[in-house]
């Protein structure tokens, strides 16, 4: 990579523009189990930790590595034709829904409880209305899992700003930080 100086009052504008890609692979870096990068993630999108899903793609099917609560309710197998997190890993596009509820898809982990009861609050019975979901690919575009990014609400205005383009580029850089995290492969058949 070309080194940078410093002109005049400041970085310049190349620069400035990799500085917060920078900062966001090493903020996600510095994440190395799946709670602590869903967390960092969740902070860098302003949403709630429960809004942030992680799976790995384990002989043909999605496992959720977070949140925990998902870990034993199931797995997701890739040739599901109702799950978006499915359809991410098979098509290894990037996906963005800022009118979610409008998208047929299976709801059956919208059920699953993340909080105990001591922590419980309304937006518990929410669902989810707005989406990103990106596939954790290798260098080598084989699939190791899919990372989605929710908002939750009782209805689209109280779920908070829809997703962007911007937001959209961020998941995909952070499915790259992701792709090389420890917690991403696949442990060997035994």
């Amino acid at each position: 990579m070309a080194e940078t100086t410093r002109s005049g009052q400041g970085f310049s504008a190349a620069s400035a523009a990799l500085a917060p890609d920078r900062s966001l692979e090493y903020v996600l870096g510095q994440a190395r189990t799946p709670d602590k990068f869903c967390a960092a993630l969740a902070k860098m999108f302003g949403v709630r930790p429960k809004e942030v899903a992680l799976m790995r793609l384990e002989h043909g099917l999605l496992k959720f590595l977070f949140p925990e609560q998902l870990k034993t309710a199931g797995s997701i197998p890739v040739s599901s034709s109702s799950s978006v997190a499915a359809h991410t890993a098979s098509t290894k596009k990037t996906e963005l829904f800022n009118s979610f509820t409008k998208v047929r898809h299976a709801r059956v982990f919208e059920t699953v409880k993340l909080t105990g009861p001591e922590e419980q609050d309304e937006s518990e019975n929410s669902a989810i209305q707005k989406l990103m979901s990106a596939a954790v690919l290798t260098p080598e575009r084989k699939v190791l899992g899919v990372i989605q990014v929710s908002r939750k609400g009782f209805d689209a205005g109280s779920a908070g700003p829809d997703f962007t383009t911007n937001d959209v580029q961020q998941l995909e850089l952070a499915t790259k930080v992701a792709a090389g995290m420890p917690f991403m492969a696949v442990s060997p058949a035994k």
